[in-house]
């Protein structure tokens, strides 16, 4: 949900600021949810992410 919310994905894209304000988060952990999910996904064998994620 955080990865939607950021870059707007199916919804209008959201600072991490708002994300956290929605979810009761800091701004902080935000990204740092964020940037797990991206490693996450960039780490998946799957061709296609990988090109949509570069």
């Amino acid at each position: 949900e955080i990865i939607k919310s950021f870059f707007g994905i199916g919804c209008q894209e959201m600072t991490l600021e708002e994300i956290g304000a929605k979810f009761d988060l800091t701004r902080e952990r935000v990204r740092q949810i964020k940037e797990k999910a991206i490693r996450r996904l960039k780490s998946q064998n799957d061709y296609r992410l990988k090109a949509f994620l570069a």
